[in-house]
């Protein structure tokens, strides 16, 4: 969603810049644009019609700067009054401990996958997490959530043997409360569709469970009719916030903007991808500038907190200043990045690179670089020059590859540890980043055509120094 929205903007953008200034007609054109964008992204016809009613008076208006360009004043005004559609309620949940939150949504949301990203979400956060497996209505609900406590290191109260739910949710609670959990939460049964029984169901439990915050997980996907839904849940248990999955899903999404209009209800969260570690607290701010190409670098270095220790990162430093950099290194950096989320979506948040595309060929590339790294020893990966014509080719044969892409893939290895090397002794930056960046055009990924996906393709016909 934030792609497709983010280029159909930053394409209005780059005519406006075009102009020496902004006036009715040039306005009006791209008015009327972005709200073609915005319907195209099925946001609510009444908040786009409200939303570019107010772009195009303040785009005339006389806060409008002679000595700025068209285009920034321009993007300026969409970004201001995009953040004003959203709520300005606090970013995540209650800071009251415990926390009690009650998940509620129609099966097939995602619910029950939400429950276990929230729970690891503040496990991160070295916080003390129970969930309750409280959907006693869909076949193999509570093995599933059991499934994915396990996986994220998360303990689940269930009661597979229970019929009341509502007795479940008293007992649960008193559960938490022996084991000072400061933050439970209660998987509720959900329906194919809203009926009397689940309504009924959830009132009873809000009154035993009494949560500090009742969550209401929506598939990004159903657009319009989700905004429906969150009215009837809000008419019921009094939700506090919704929780937006699969908001990376190849789907319009304008619910981000209709919910804070129509329902009333703060986003809270946003679900980025199927892993459990996929899931983003929502900040309007950060949205915004990630849907008008200005990234989201906050976003991105509390994602890589989460993955790189401060002594790691210490000692990362000091191997590549020592020029011992080496395959296995490589490979952890690696996986770290993947742990962060789809490269995609983490070039999305870098400001200038959201228009890098990274295409299938690249991440089968990098998939074959893991590969051919795993069929290596410790000694091999540690000092690559060991690697005889029969060691390269068991390697080949352990990863599926061929001589000829190991051999490839440790030039450009060599290539990159030159210039990491180069670098930490003071070695011109502009020039750096020119070799780490260039060649990539259309289509291709960062590092450029032969180089790896982010990483340096080497200067032609400059072969790097053996070690």
């Amino acid at each position: 969603m934030i792609n497709q929205l983010s280029d159909k903007l930053q394409g209005i953008f780059k005519k406006l810049r075009g102009y020496g200034k902004l006036s009715e007609s040039n306005v009006a054109e791209a008015v009327k644009e972005v709200r073609m964008a915005l319907l195209a992204a099925d946001v609510n016809y009444a908040v786009v019609k409200d939303f570019t009613e107010e772009v195009k008076k303040r785009a005339l208006g006389k806060e409008v700067l002679d000595a700025v360009q068209p285009g920034q004043q321009f993007i300026k005004i969409v970004h201001d009054e995009l953040i004003a559609r959203f709520s300005d309620a606090e970013p995540g949940l209650s800071k009251n401990r415990p926390l009690r939150v009650l998940m509620v949504g129609l099966n097939g949301a995602g619910k029950t996958t939400t429950s276990a990203k929230i729970a690891l979400f503040y496990k991160q956060r070295k916080q003390n997490v129970l969930l309750v497996a409280g959907d006693l209505m869909r076949p193999a609900a509570i093995k599933q959530l059991q499934t994915l406590g396990r996986q994220i290191g998360v303990n689940v109260l269930a009661y597979p043997d229970e019929t009341d739910v509502v007795k479940l949710a008293r007992e649960a609670r008193a559960e938490a409360e022996r084991l000072r959990a400061e933050v439970v939460i209660f998987d509720s049964a959900g329906r194919l569709e809203l009926d009397e029984s689940l309504l009924a169901e959830l009132k009873a439990i809000n009154g035993v469970w009494d949560p500090q915050e009742t969550l209401l997980v929506a598939d990004a996907a159903t657009g319009q009719n989700a905004v429906n839904v969150a009215r009837h849940f809000a008419s019921t248990v009094s939700l506090t916030g919704l929780v937006l999955s699969k908001f990376d899903a190849d789907v319009r999404g304008g619910a981000a903007l209709s919910f804070q209009h129509e329902a009333k209800v703060p986003i809270k969260f946003l679900g980025t991808g199927e892993a459990a570690n996929m899931l983003e607290e929502f900040h309007p701010d950060r949205l915004v500038g990630r849907m008008l190409g200005m990234g989201d670098i906050v976003s991105f270095v509390e994602k890589a907190q989460l993955q790189f220790d401060e002594k790691s990162a210490e000692a990362m430093g000091k191997k590549m200043m020592a020029g011992k950099f080496d395959l296995q290194d490589f490979l952890s950096q690696m996986k770290m990045m993947k742990n962060m989320g789809p490269i995609q979506n983490l070039l999305a948040m870098i400001p200038g690179m959201s228009n890098i595309n990274i295409s299938s060929n690249d991440l089968k590339q990098l998939g074959r670089i893991e590969a051919m790294i795993h069929s290596m020893t410790p000694d091999e990966r540690k000092n690559p020059d060991i690697l005889n014509a029969r060691r390269r080719l068991r390697i080949a044969n352990g990863s599926g590859t061929s001589v000829s892409d190991l051999n490839d893939m440790l030039r450009k290895f060599g290539t990159m540890k030159e210039m990491m090397s180069a670098f930490t002794k003071g070695g011109n930056p502009q020039d750096m980043l020119q070799r780490l960046m260039g060649g990539g055009g259309p289509g291709k990924g960062p590092g450029g055509p032969g180089g790896f996906p982010g990483f340096p393709p080497g200067r032609p016909g400059k072969k790097p120094k053996r070690r």
